[in-house]
């Protein structure tokens, strides 16, 4: 099995910035695309961010140019910098990572429990 536990939400206000961690850990053979998503309450759960193990970003246009995902392979490692914050950013972040257990595994997505961002106006 394969855990995700983020860590770094938490209050701020708007104009400021946060930074989101995740780590992978478990029986882990290979991960491939991390990503961070969220969900608003009454919305539906969306992508913010991800990455491949090639370092390929993809970004919800919303956060394009506040938002920047990384991450680090030896460690099974994705990070979140926000900046720029709006209080429309407001929700819980889950971290995502598409990783299979060995090598004959096939690849399936693991979630984290979510972490909570809150941005005051």
């Amino acid at each position: 099995q394969v855990q995700l536990v983020e860590s770094g939400g938490g209050l701020v206000q708007a104009g400021g910035s946060l930074g989101l961690s995740c780590a992978a850990s478990g029986s882990i053979f290979r991960v491939n695309t991390m990503g961070w998503y969220r969900q608003a309450p009454g919305q539906q759960r969306e992508l913010v961010a991800q990455i491949t193990r090639g370092a390929v970003t993809n970004y919800q246009d919303s956060v394009k140019g506040r938002f920047t995902i990384s991450r680090d392979n030896v460690y099974n490692m994705v990070y979140l910098q926000m900046n720029l914050l709006k209080p429309e950013d407001t929700a819980v972040y889950y971290c995502s990572a598409d990783a299979a257990t060995t090598n004959r595994d096939t690849y399936r997505t693991y979630w984290g429990q979510g972490t909570q961002v809150t941005v005051s106006s």
